[in-house]
């Protein structure tokens, strides 16, 4: 594993997510939302919704490694996001890996990496949201999260994930090797290759449904929710 570069990589991760957080704050349009009551609730059922189907609706793809699971628990994030600001998404996120840490199968190391995957992916689309409420904005938002995720899930499996199951996990690379092979050939090595062959794919198919199901949801969704609190 190179040290330097997963050191330097998270460090700009937390840089990022601190950077997020400032510009949220730094919004006065958020200072409405104070009711801290409503706030704890939305995030309480957001959270358990997405933490139930994380658990419950997740399976591979055919034509991808078998350890990249589809999952859909990004759904309620982005409509919490959209509906009530983005550090209701960020705690929902919060609430989710918490939620899923005692069931880690990779000491945390993988939790911390979906954490770090949704905060790039539903953030910078609920702060652009937030900013202009209409369809424009949240087009441009989606889109924006869609690259930042691409991007962070790319070097984060790369310089990250693949070389903590080497050298913590103790898996031989010629067994994780052969486990992207068997799905495709063309992946000759556990960098580049498996990254632009197996990770990118896999993350742009599922943003892609996450995103769309989060358009036909949302406002059904979030009036649900609403009316509920009511």
């Amino acid at each position: 594993m190179d040290t330097a570069k997963a050191i330097t990589f998270g460090i700009l991760l937390i840089i990022w997510i601190f950077v997020v957080i400032k510009v949220y704050f730094s919004s006065k349009a958020e200072k409405k939302y104070h009711n801290t009551t409503k706030f704890m609730t939305r995030v309480a059922i957001f959270g358990a919704i997405s933490t139930l189907l994380y658990i419950f609706i997740k399976f591979p793809v055919p034509f991808l490694p078998s350890f990249l699971e589809f999952h859909f628990d990004e759904i309620p994030i982005f409509i919490a996001g959209f509906a009530y600001g983005p550090l209701s998404a960020f705690c929902v996120i919060l609430v989710k890996t918490i939620i899923k840490l005692p069931m880690t199968s990779t000491l945390g190391v993988g939790e911390l990496s979906d954490f770090i995957y949704s905060c790039a992916f539903v953030l910078p689309a609920a702060i652009i949201y937030r900013r202009h409420r209409n369809f424009k904005s949240a087009m441009i938002g989606l889109g924006v999260g869609t690259i930042f995720q691409l991007v962070f899930a790319l070097l984060g499996n790369i310089y990250v994930m693949i070389p903590f199951y080497m050298e913590v996990m103790q898996f031989p690379k010629a067994a994780i090797l052969g486990m992207m092979q068997k799905a495709n050939p063309n992946i000759t090595d556990v960098g580049w290759t498996y990254g632009l062959l197996a990770v990118l794919p896999f993350n742009a198919i599922k943003n892609a449904a996450v995103l769309v199901l989060t358009i036909i949801t949302y406002k059904s969704t979030h009036r649900f929710i609403d009316k509920m609190q009511k």
